[in-house]
């Protein structure tokens, strides 16, 4: 049972300059998606954010244009992509360590994965991807707003950032209006959905690897935590597909994420968001991402599941990912051995946020997410100490 008790006052955050004229996820949707999202929440945009609107709305109205001319320049390879091999999916919650194993798996030139524009512009990228990426590169922050790491048109990014795009049911859409979405994550776990909703969706994510196969035919490397509540879902549309579960010391992934949803509020959002609401709905997220990982992890055929400890990624890259690759069969590790080796090298100049333990958060994450604890083998802090994320 969640606390009842008021959340403590939340002091200001310094987040990464994110200019106004700076990209908006929203700008990649067409205009129908993004006129059916406005409208859902009844066009109620905050006054400062509708110059913003505005900038979306005919945002928009081009990737109408352009997508048509898109699909009529590449129809014969979008009607038969080529063939790729199953996705492996990069998972886990939020702020676990999903980014730093999506770039490390790509220093491998065997795999491929979406870029920040190919998710943004999923519509149309075949077409105008070189033009606008060279066009507006300046436009690009060059770190992401929550944290130190690098942003760019042509970095690793979410496949749930094209699909929201492309107009399948996403909790991400919440991200547009924080103020009148729900308090509970919608469209996380699939088996929520209404039939209907459920076809939409993996008819739009075969549409999006369809299109990133006619760009690129190597196995596709997708990370998005929203994958966690879908395993059983993907293991069907995939047969073959595989599943790299990073975790992370849940009494820092709570207040990670907090940022994260505040920086991308500030970022992102169409409404000025008091957070008021936010600490709930971390939790239910939480909550029903790993009651549906927990229910699919039996439902996959053996060899397809591998987990790493966030930790232990850090303190040993090379050995956790050479494990990784002999439990999910991901091909020749020696090959990209010497890409990795410089990676880990690189990764010690990185730095992380630092934390304080509010005791009330820890007794309600000790209370709720005990079974994740005791699994992962992660330790309840001591409330003097500091945590980092």
């Amino acid at each position: 049972m969640a606390s009842t008790s008021p959340a403590a006052p939340v002091a200001k955050e310094k987040f990464h300059a994110y200019p106004w004229w700076s990209p908006r996820f929203w700008h990649g949707m067409p205009l129908g998606v993004w006129h059916d999202l406005i409208a859902e929440h009844r066009y109620r945009a905050s006054p400062s954010r509708w110059g913003l609107v505005g900038t979306i709305t005919a945002a928009t109205a081009f990737n109408s244009l352009a997508e048509p001319l898109a699909t009529a320049r590449f129809r014969r390879q979008l009607r038969n992509p080529p063939p790729t091999a199953a996705p492996l999916f990069i998972i886990g919650h939020w702020r676990s360590g999903t980014t730093l194993l999506h770039e490390m798996l790509m220093l491998d030139e065997r795999f491929c994965c979406p870029t920040t524009y190919q998710c943004f512009a999923p519509g149309h990228f075949l077409l105008t991807e070189s033009l606008v990426t060279s066009a507006l590169s300046w436009i690009m922050p060059s770190k992401r707003p929550m944290d130190d790491v690098s942003a760019g048109w042509h970095r690793p990014q979410e496949d749930e950032f094209a699909l929201a795009n492309m107009g399948a049911p996403s909790p991400y859409r919440r991200m547009a209006f924080p103020v009148t979405s729900s308090d509970r994550p919608e469209a996380l776990d699939l088996k929520t959905l209404s039939e209907e909703e459920r076809t939409l969706w993996k008819a739009t994510m075969r549409r999006f690897l369809g299109i990133l196969a006619v760009r690129d035919p190597r196995r596709p490397v997708l990370k998005s935590p929203p994958h966690t509540a879908r395993m059983a879902v993907l293991a069907e549309m995939f047969p073959g597909a595989r599943f790299l579960h990073v975790v992370r010391d849940p009494f820092v992934v709570f207040p990670s994420t907090m940022r994260l949803w505040r920086s991308l509020h500030q970022s992102q959002a169409l409404q000025v968001d008091p957070g008021d609401r936010l600490e709930g709905y971390v939790f239910a997220a939480f909550d029903e991402m790993y009651a549906a990982f927990e229910r699919d992890r039996a439902l996959l055929p053996p060899g397809s599941l591998h987990e790493v400890r966030y930790e232990d990624l850090v303190a040993d890259p090379v050995g956790r990912l050479r494990a990784a690759y002999e439990a999910l069969e991901l091909g020749d590790f020696e090959r990209v051995l010497p890409e990795f080796e410089e990676k880990a090298r690189s990764m010690k100049r990185y730095r992380t946020n630092t934390y304080h333990h509010d005791p009330r958060i820890v007794r309600e994450i000790e209370s709720r997410w005990r079974p994740f604890i005791d699994r992962y083998r992660y330790e309840v802090p001591e409330l003097e100490s500091a945590s980092h994320a």
